[in-house]
């Protein structure tokens, strides 16, 4: 394939992936968007592998390799559960920042293009500053993964002085920097990146640990749009347009994610990566951490909630991660449509930071077959609470709490939630009375007009369904 060809190939391919972009937008296009994707990076790959830039030689390696990689994504792809979803990105992550790593160094020891002057400088800092940003995706996404599917603690690791380390390792780094534009050969080079590496995967590391579970949502975002600077780098390494303009992409894209739900949650960027907020979740709250709800609690049963159901009007479901953990979007998606058939008006009410990832809900239900249209930003439903007759949440938890504005004194005063306790009656979906993610106690349990569904998600719903049958 000529130069030339390759070129316009990669034009194309850059064109889809925006396209690709502009269709994860929206979820009723989003399958669209997922399909230009896929033609943009199969248009991609192909035009680099059968390029002018790869020996006949290399194509052998190129293909075993990504025989392999398919062979492993397909097997991911069928024994990974959707409540695994978000630690399978986060592995993804750090894989993008691992290749980063790797591909710094071998075009560091690289001897076929030998380099001088100003073009050396620049080199040996594209290098540099890909290493940099693929460790900390690295050990960051590692460590994200960890905490997503609970061999590690969510609570936020708080180390003393911990933002003066964080300011002692950039100063190392940036010496180090210095001492590798300086070097003479490879073998002194080595060392100044070989430092810089075992630093900032340290970084990585602490940095991460020190955000708590509450905060992941945002964490997954961030490390979307590392992975996404972590490839350009790769691409100014490697020389390679595409790979440039893919890494802007995705690391401009997850940095404006970030912001948006940053602002979802009422917390600055900063703020986030200073770490703190959240705990490992089921835990009552802290003493101290504002003040403790009191009251009775009102149990309901299943028949009791299908028979409000059935009597509703209006009826807004709220999903949360509890949803996701017992697989019960399914039943979920039974109950709205025979609800509907009997003329109630059905809608879902999704919160930004709902379950572990940017959009963990929207996949659930778009896995469930929920009608798009049915489903709706917390923007979009807020005002219709007060108008509702049955709001019903699901394994959801923080972000339904009142207290975000009601307590000043709070850990997520000020966070936007979804104002279910408006509603006519409000129906909560919990094992226990146990906090949620980020270990604040709930007002709204406590409410006159709530009312607890104590149990498994899957089979209290499972109940609702055969009694509304019935």
């Amino acid at each position: 394939m000529s130069g030339s060809l390759v070129t316009a190939s990669y034009i194309g391919a850059t064109i889809l992936f925006i396209l690709s972009l502009g269709g994860l937008s929206n979820p009723e296009t989003s399958r669209r968007g997922n399909l230009y994707g896929m033609i943009g990076m199969t248009i991609a790959v192909l035009a680099t592998v059968f390029g002018p830039s790869v020996t006949a030689a290399g194509i052998p390696w190129i293909i075993g390799s990504m025989v392999i990689g398919a062979a492993v994504g397909l097997y991911a792809a069928r024994i990974v559960k959707m409540t695994q979803m978000p630690e399978l990105v986060a592995l993804m992550h750090s894989l993008v920042g691992l290749a980063a790593m790797l591909v710094g160094f071998a075009s560091y020891i690289d001897p076929s293009h030998p380099l001088s002057g100003a073009e050396k400088t620049i080199h040996e800092l594209e290098i540099y500053v890909g290493i940099l940003i693929g460790a900390v995706t690295f050990s960051g996404s590692l460590i994200a993964f960890g905490k997503l599917n609970g061999k590690i603690s969510g609570s936020p690791m708080l180390l003393p002085g911990r933002h003066w380390m964080n300011l002692a390792g950039l100063l190392v780094v940036i010496w180090f920097g210095g001492v590798l534009i300086g070097s003479e050969s490879i073998a002194d080079g080595m060392v100044p990146l070989l430092v810089m590496s075992v630093i900032a995967l340290l970084f990585g590391i602490h940095m991460v640990m020190a955000i708590g579970g509450a905060d992941m949502p945002v964490v997954v975002s961030m490390l979307n749009s590392y992975s996404g600077w972590a490839a350009a780098a790769t691409g100014f390494m490697l020389s390679n347009d595409l790979l440039i303009v893919i890494g802007a992409l995705v690391g401009s894209s997850g940095a404006i994610l970030s912001y948006i739900m940053c602002r979802a949650m009422n917390r600055s960027f900063i703020s986030v990566i200073a770490g703190g907020f959240g705990t490992g979740g089921g835990t009552p709250a802290a003493a101290g951490a504002g003040a403790q709800p009191a009251g009775e609690v009102f149990p309901i049963l299943a028949a009791e909630t299908a028979e409000l159901l059935r009597e509703s009007k209006n009826v807004i479901i709220v999903p949360g991660y509890g949803m996701a953990v017992a697989q019960a979007q399914h039943t979920v998606f039974e109950i709205t449509k025979l609800l509907r058939a009997q003329g109630v008006n059905v809608r879902f009410g999704i919160h930004p930071v709902a379950g572990r990832m940017p959009g963990h809900m929207n996949v659930l239900l778009a896995e469930a077959k929920v009608p798009y249209d049915i489903v709706f930003e917390m923007d979009e439903l807020n005002d219709d609470f007060p108008k509702t007759d049955v709001a019903m949440i699901i394994g959801a938890n923080d972000i339904v709490n009142p207290g975000a504005q009601d307590d000043p004194t709070s850990p997520i005063a000020g966070m936007p939630v979804l104002e279910v306790w408006k509603a006519k009656t409000s129906i909560v979906m919990k094992r226990s009375m146990a906090s949620g993610y980020a270990g604040v106690d709930n007002p709204l349990f406590y409410k006159d007009n709530n009312r607890m569904l104590f149990g498994d998600a899957k089979k209290m719903l499972d109940e609702v369904l055969a009694i509304l049958k019935a």
